[in-house]
């Protein structure tokens, strides 16, 4: 069990724009942790920043509480497992598992061993003898999975090891890889990826990157906490806009009133009246927001019914009808084109050009500031 402490991390090539800025971040020993962002946040770079194969800037690293900044990678305790699997074509399955056990002069009988062991845990009994170029990209990932499994590492190093594979086999190794850590209970493990559902599925802890000129004076880490925490309490726009899929909507408002219900809202444009359950305190009327809703909480509404209490009703024109079969996405209108998305059951019978009501309960609704930060719900 190896926990990561980073302390102060940053990273800049040649004098350029910081990559990773301030980041300050603990990893328990037993957790799944996925780095998330766009591209160009710097997730790789901080993962080979732990693995020893970038230097940090600035800043300080611990494995297990030992600083391991000027440690050589092959004596942190980790184990990597690459984008492009990195296994050498004239070798067999079991010749690359076991190459860094060789490499380490490990006996051959042990070397053996662990390498029947992975090879169970991986299903790859059959394939030991065959060479990479006989395998297909799922066989060839869990290769390189094994070849970190023989190592016994305290850190396993995932590095986007599903980009490279097509949707069915991203779905089949995904679930081998939540069974591989759920078998370690004693490693940690750091996965970086830029696919939500990834993230959502495998992580007990995701940390939310941020790319740009803003990490100059907010850092790199825009939200770190478990999947549903980034999901229904972002702590600002940025976190709402990248978590989900399709993303969550935003419609630029002002305050309305403020109560012991939550804050009221008058849509910029339209003029409807949107309630919500966020705290006023700091909020006067007439002040500037976003609001935001995610498209799985607007429902389709009955033309000439009072919603139900508690519910915000808005009425919009169809532009767009995204249908997948089990859901039916329809993009949204108003009068001055705002864009809103409503994801509804697969059967909707709704059109491009249809007006139609959508409404949302008012715990569903967030609330964001000038700055873009999120505003409180109430308890």
């Amino acid at each position: 069990m190896a926990s990561i402490t980073l302390r102060g991390i940053s990273k800049s090539f040649f004098g350029t724009a910081p990559i990773l800025n301030d980041v300050d971040l603990d990893i328990a020993g037993t957790d799944f942790c996925v780095f998330l962002g766009p591209s160009g946040c710097g997730k790789s770079t901080l993962l080979r920043i732990i693995a020893g194969l970038e230097d940090p800037t600035t800043g300080e690293l611990l494995i297990d509480g030992r600083r391991v900044n000027e440690v050589v990678p092959a004596e942190r305790g980790v184990a990597m497992v690459f984008q492009s699997y990195a296994l050498f074509p004239h070798m067999t399955v079991a010749q690359n598992m076991g190459f860094g056990l060789k490499l380490a002069k490990k006996p051959a009988s042990e070397i053996q061993a662990k390498v029947l062991e992975a090879a169970r845990i991986l299903q790859l009994e059959a394939l030991l003898e065959r060479k990479p170029k006989a395998l297909s990209g799922g066989q060839r990932q869990r290769v390189a999975i094994g070849r970190a499994i023989v190592r016994e590492p305290g850190v396993f190093l995932f590095d986007e090891p599903l980009s490279n594979l097509d949707a069915s086999l991203r779905g089949q190794t995904r679930v081998e890889i939540a069974r591989l850590h759920s078998r370690f209970e004693k490693t940690s493990t750091v996965y970086v990826t830029h696919d939500q559902i990834e993230a959502m599925t495998l992580a007990d802890k995701i940390v939310l990157l941020r790319a740009g000129r803003d990490i100059d004076t907010l850092g790199s880490i825009a939200q770190v906490g478990a999947p549903l925490e980034l999901y229904h309490r972002p702590r600002n726009r940025f976190v709402a806009g990248f978590i989900g899929s399709p993303q969550m909507s935003f419609l630029e408002a002002q305050v309305a009133e403020t109560g012991p219900r939550g804050v009221a809202v008058k849509l910029n444009g339209s003029g409807e009246i949107v309630q919500t359950r966020i705290a006023g305190q700091g909020v006067r009327p007439g002040q500037p927001v976003s609001l935001g809703i995610r498209p799985e909480h607007l429902e389709e509404m009955a033309r000439n019914a009072a919603p139900p209490e508690g519910v915000s009703v808005l009425e919009r024109r169809i532009s767009l009808v995204e249908r997948l079969g089990e859901q039916t996405y329809l993009h949204l209108e108003d009068s001055a084109a705002t864009s809103l998305i409503a994801k509804l059951k697969g059967n909707s019978a709704s059109d491009v050009g249809d007006s139609i009501r959508v409404g949302a309960e008012a715990g569903c609704f967030h609330l964001f500031d000038a700055n873009g930060d999120a505003l409180l719900h109430l308890q």
